[in-house]
C-alpha cells in the first residue's frame, strides 16, 4: 500500500511540474564574444606594419603579467585602468633583460578583436602607445561579471 501511494504521490508532483512548466521557457545567456590574444596580437602588427613601424614580439612572460592585470579587474581586485602600472613594469625588468620603458593599453566591452584594436587606434594615448618604441608585447584577457571583457597589452622596449 505504501508504495502505491508513493508512486501516486510521485506521479502527481510529476504531472503538476509538466502542467506548471507548460509554456516557461528558459533563456541562456548570450554568448560572450572574446577577442584571442592571437587575434589582437595580429591586428596590432598589422596596424604598426601599416605605419612603416616595426612588428612586435609576443613574449609570454608579459602575456602573463598582462593576464594577470585583466584578471584583477574583471574580478574587482583593482579597478578598471592602471593601477599597479608600477609594480607591474618591476616584476617586468626582472625577467626581461635591458627592459628600458613600459606602456600599456586597457580595455573592456563585449565586442571582438577588431572593436578593442578599433578603440585603441582611436584614442590619442591608446594610439600612442601603440604607435610606441617597443619590440615586445603580451595581452591578457579575462571575463567579468555580466559578461565583460577585460582586456590588458602591455608594450615594453628592450
Amino acid at each position: 500500500m505504501q508504495v502505491m501511494k508513493n508512486t501516486f504521490v510521485r506521479s502527481i508532483v510529476l504531472i503538476l511540474l509538466v502542467i506548471l512548466g507548460k509554456g516557461l521557457t528558459v533563456q541562456a545567456a548570450p554568448p560572450v564574444k572574446t577577442a584571442s590574444v592571437e587575434e589582437i596580437y595580429k591586428l596590432v602588427n598589422k596596424y604598426r606594419q601599416g605605419k612603416g613601424l616595426g612588428t612586435l614580439k609576443l613574449n609570454d612572460a608579459i602575456n602573463k603579467e598582462a593576464a594577470r592585470h585583466s584578471r584583477n579587474m574583471a574580478t574587482n581586485r583593482v579597478p578598471f585602468g592602471h593601477e599597479g602600472f608600477n609594480d607591474r613594469f618591476d616584476r617586468l625588468a626582472r625577467v626581461i633583460p635591458n627592459a628600458t620603458s613600459m606602456a600599456e593599453n586597457v580595455e573592456y566591452t563585449t565586442g571582438d578583436a577588431e572593436h578593442v584594436v578599433d578603440n585603441w587606434i582611436h584614442s590619442p594615448m591608446h594610439r600612442k602607445n601603440m604607435e610606441g618604441n617597443y619590440n615586445l608585447t603580451g595581452i591578457g584577457i579575462a571575463v567579468g561579471q555580466g559578461g565583460q571583457v577585460y582586456y590588458t597589452q602591455i608594450f615594453i622596449k628592450n
